[in-house]
């Protein structure tokens, strides 16, 4: 294949990282694909690591240690990227480590292509868990026998303008502590991981590229529609080439213009799964760009997948292409054993072996942004997303101040950015059980939905809320209530006999107030595995059952009615911060943390697949869906 003309671009998302190397590309946000104009690099694998010790945690940028190689300002460590550092070495202090870390490989970039020149700052990204790229191209230089060096350093601390919040705590009695010792206080329940937990990607585009596409699918009847926006760069003029292919391949439709409308005849829709007999269909939107100027001729291809979709809310129904939809699903993190919060493909696919197991056809991304890879999963498995950013822990009234808005806006944007054409993805969610009820709530979070809104006007918009509907001044701006309950948990804890008279409480109260539809998108309690009482107490896989069994009763009515949809709590046990309430993670899990099913989950499977099968009869009148 020849290789194209380019200039080489890189992604990264990580906490808070620092890159080495040119300058921050404030453009479309396309995923990085392989085509006959673009090449992509992973530079995942072992990386050399080194963290900042020092009593400041500074010492890496005091002495420029991105200048040289990191060896050579001190000891270094394997570290794996993809994955989170904490629970890689058996240091219990690196375990716990706040500040800055360093990581560094080099690598050769392609076979006559160039080198970086090296300690060159590239940008620096506030924020974790959403990628953003950096062009290098200015920086390469023609010796092909060089390896370029990247350096990356990431700093995990929290403040309280930051998404999540967090605040450092500094602990001055010496009769207790050393000196300069502190703490990070976090205001959530899931254990803060850092490092880079996604992969770093060099990729090409040629001098004249595609820099962003925006679609907007709709239907009327039996024909879809495909409105598309492009944007390109360093092209004063293009031919441009918009095919739209179904999954043999065929063409259905095809533009030549930056922006239109494409029509498709005998649509296939984008379903959700087990919604109808063929979810998660798919096109290919192909968008080939010429251009030239007074030296080169330059083509770049790039391929986006689209389902066609629409999304509707009513005063009690959430539709799915004017069908009504009910979310049966789970709430998830990512976690898992020695990657933390690393993206480990096995891990990914066989967590979607088990949602289909269990029939659940939705879930929501607690209590930030997932890998794209997984929205791409999604997509393809018909796996319906409530894409959440990382407004989790908004406890301290300080966390309402301008920085803190204005960061948390940046982060909308960037969600919608990358999101933005996931058909899965059918909601966003700007908070979970932030201090709602402080007076300055009101205007921060009215700003943040009307600001998603305007950033994206096809989707719904909500915000997760703990019990108290009389105090929440999120719940007047949102399209749908998410509320988060835990009754006989946290409330009358050990009370089950109770479940059903408070929830049915809890959810008249939220309906009379803002007649709004209702989504439980919290439920559970901890269960250790393995661990039985008769009759059940709490942290028993036999109270965990009754819990479930006590809510699905109220569930049941009230689906009838406004409730939209449950979402236990949780999908797998979780690491959090070590505490007295805590032991070795949180246990509300149906599955344990090595994706081990509880009792629970068989309660959850049953349920579930009778809800589908009770979605599919009403539809589209099909025989029962079935799980093979």
């Amino acid at each position: 294949m020849a290789r194209p003309e380019g200039l080489g671009v890189f992604r990264l998302s990580c906490l808070f990282a620092v890159f080495e190397a040119a300058c921050l590309l404030d453009t479309g946000m396309l995923f990085p694909r392989e085509s006959s104009s673009r090449e992509v690099k992973e530079l995942n694998g072992v990386w050399n690591f080194r963290a900042d010790r020092s009593p400041n945690r500074n010492r890496g940028f005091e002495r420029a240690w991105y200048k040289r190689r990191l060896a050579e300002t001190g000891p270094v460590i394997d570290m794996p990227v993809p994955a989170s550092y904490n629970d890689i070495t058996q240091d219990p202090t690196l375990r716990d480590f706040i500040g800055w870390v360093w990581y560094e490989r080099e690598a050769v970039v392609w076979k006559n292509t160039s080198s970086w020149v090296n300690g060159v700052k590239v940008t620096e990204h506030k924020g974790g868990h959403l990628p953003f790229e950096a062009e290098i191209g200015a920086l390469l230089r023609k010796d092909p026998t060089q390896p370029c060096r990247i350096t990356i350093a990431v700093n995990n601390t929290l403040s309280l303008d930051t998404l999540p919040p967090g605040s450092i705590q500094h602990m001055s009695d010496k009769t207790k502590y050393p000196d300069g010792y502190f703490v990070q206080s976090i205001f959530f329940d899931f254990f803060n991981y850092a490092g880079i937990h996604r992969s770093v990607l060099l990729y090409t585009t040629p001098k004249a590229y595609v820099d962003d596409i925006t679609v907007v699918t709709n239907f009327f009847d039996n024909t879809g529609l495909v409105q598309y926006k492009l944007s390109v760069r360093d092209a004063v003029s293009a031919t441009i080439s918009v095919t739209l292919m179904d999954k043999g391949g065929h063409c259905v439709a095809s533009s030549s213009e930056l922006s239109g409308d494409l029509k498709v005849k005998d649509v296939n829709l984008w379903w959700p799964y087990l919604m109808h007999e063929n979810p998660g269909y798919l096109y290919s939107l192909e968008v080939r760009l010429k251009a030239a100027d007074e030296k080169s001729a330059y083509e770049d291809v790039y391929t986006l997948p689209v389902g066609i979709r629409t999304v509707n809310v009513t005063s009690t129904q959430f539709l799915i292409n004017n069908k009504p939809f009910y979310f049966h699903g789970v709430n998830k993190h990512e976690d898992s054993d020695i990657r933390g919060k690393g993206f480990d493909w096995p891990l990914i696919v066989k967590d979607f072996n088990l949602l289909k197991w269990l029939g659940a056809n939705s879930f929501r991304t607690s209590h930030y942004p997932y890998a794209e890879e997984i929205m791409q999963m999604c997509d393809r498995h018909g796996i319906v997303v409530i894409d959440e950013c990382p407004g989790v822990g908004i406890k301290d009234i300080r966390s309402f101040g301008n920085a803190s808005l204005t960061n948390h806006l940046v982060v909308m944007d960037e969600l919608v950015r990358r999101d933005k054409n996931h058909p899965s993805v059918v909601m966003w969610s700007v908070a979970n059980e932030p201090a709602a009820e402080m007076p300055p709530a009101d205007f921060y979070f009215k700003t943040v939905i009307q600001h998603t809104k305007a950033l994206d006007p096809t989707r719904p918009v909500t915000f997760v809320s703990d019990s108290n509907y009389a105090r929440d001044k999120g719940a007047p701006y949102v399209d749908v209530i998410c509320v988060n309950s835990y009754f006989s948990w946290y409330h009358d804890p050990g009370h089950l006999e109770l479940i059903p008279l408070q929830l049915n409480t809890q959810f008249e109260n939220w309906y009379r107030k803002y007649q709004k539809p209702i989504i439980q998108s919290e439920y559970g309690a901890d269960t250790v595995p393995g661990l039985h009482s008769d009759p059940p107490v709490m942290f028993t896989e036999e109270y965990q059952n009754i819990v479930l069994k006590n809510y699905h009763k109220v569930f049941d009515e009230k689906k009838k009615q406004y409730v939209i949809g449950e979402l236990i709590w949780n999908f797998a046990d979780f690491m959090t911060s070590q505490g007295v309430l805590r032991v070795v993670g949180n246990k509300k899990g149906v599955f344990t943390r090595q994706r081990q099913p509880k009792a629970a989950a068989f309660i959850l499977k049953e349920r579930y697949w009778r809800l589908a099968n009770e979605t599919e009869s009403t539809h589209h009148n099909t025989s029962k869906c079935v799980y093979r």
